[in-house]
């Protein structure tokens, strides 16, 4: 009686191997990089999810795994998407990660250039100042000076004299 029970028991508290491969490949497809933290822990992390897919007997090859990762990546990774198109090799998931770090320090000090840029500008405010009163000042009508009028007459914005 017991050996025929323990199976049953066993088979109502297994978990559902379709449900947990559809959780998984929702997080695998669904998942993006902020650019946040480290991109090489999370394309680790993705590298991961697909483990646990081989697992339960879904395997994804590698290829499929490089671009779920290209697809993953912001839109500041784009010119880094479009050189890995433009190529004719495909790149190894160790690859990819190597690339991803080297892409990752460049858009890091190319914002720390720009960043620095825009802080040690010397006439910082004069920019704004200029914008301010060109946006108070109403737009000024061209004067049309009469040919026998002597010039610095009249007024300036309606020309009565």
């Amino acid at each position: 009686m017991t050996k025929e029970f323990l199976p049953d028991i066993k088979k109502r508290f297994a978990k559902n191997e379709k449900a947990k491969i559809g959780t998984l490949l929702t997080s695998l497809i669904s998942v993006r990089y902020k650019g946040k933290d480290n991109i090489r822990e999370y394309i680790i992390e993705m590298s991961h999810l697909t483990s646990k897919l081989k697992a339960l007997k879904l395997e994804l090859s590698e290829d499929l795994l490089v671009h779920l990762v290209l697809i993953s990546l912001p839109i500041q990774f784009s010119q880094f998407k479009v050189s890995y198109n433009c190529q004719k090799e495909t790149w190894s998931l160790n690859e990819l990660i190597s690339y991803c770090v080297q892409e990752e320090e460049r858009l890091k000090q190319d914002k720390a250039e720009s960043a620095n840029l825009a802080s040690t500008s010397k006439d910082k405010d004069k920019g704004k100042k200029w914008k301010k009163e060109a946006a108070d000042t109403a737009p000024q009508k061209k004067q049309h000076k009469k040919p026998d009028q002597p010039e610095g007459t009249g007024c300036f914005f309606c020309g009565a004299e």
